[in-house]
């Protein structure tokens, strides 16, 4: 049975078009003058076709997951001019950043890394082949395999890093310092909620 009573929340706000400064259209503005995004407009479709379900969730869940795409494309962009992945770069920093000896055994580097073994294995591999990272075993655990950075990927990471903080500056230009450091906040909250904490 439908329930009353959601159509009023934020889900129902009603879309309308806004023409802008430069007389251009804005789709998906609201009467008081604010553009919105594209979420927007699929809030108000669903509060148009079921105005029973508040949908909210789905604006704040949709919002991250579009903007994570949209970073990461920066990112990949960015990269690509390096002849680098992104991922490459990020398994790159996170052994300089470790420790002094900019080492990792697999396990580590995976976490860190939040993918499977498998998937860092090859990850490992190409890195390994371009001259990157060291692979070696354990001298104290044979069942333990190392990752060390090599001069060649340490410098590498310390040529890029600026750039790439450059970009990803770039890439938050629409919100203001204050904006950033609420939308940090919040991000951490619910990273947090969903049990992505530090393990030591």
């Amino acid at each position: 049975m439908r329930r009353g009573g959601a159509a009023g929340g934020p889900s129902a706000a009603r879309i309308m078009n806004h023409n802008l400064v430069d007389g251009t259209t804005a789709i998906g503005a609201t009467g008081n003058g604010t553009v919105n995004d594209a979420i927007e407009q699929i809030l108000g479709d669903w509060a148009r076709v079921r105005p029973d379900v508040d949908c909210s969730a789905m604006g704040v869940a949709g919002r991250i997951s579009r903007a994570s795409r949209l970073m990461e494309k920066g990112v990949k962009e960015h990269f690509a001019r390096y002849d680098l992945e992104p991922w490459e770069f990020d398994v790159l920093a996170t052994l300089f950043r470790a420790n002094s000896a900019h080492r990792l055994c697999m396990g580590d580097l995976a976490t860190a890394a939040m993918v499977s073994s498998a998937a860092l294995t090859n990850r490992v591999d190409r890195l390994t082949a371009k001259g990157l990272v060291h692979r070696e075993v354990s001298p104290s655990n044979r069942r333990m395999v190392l990752i060390t950075l090599t001069d060649r990927g340490h410098a590498m990471v310390d040529e890029l890093l600026e750039g790439h903080v450059a970009n990803e500056n770039r890439l938050l230009a629409g919100l203001t310092p204050e904006d950033r450091e609420q939308l940090s906040g919040l991000l951490c909250k619910l990273l947090t909620s969903l049990g992505d904490v530090r393990t030591c």
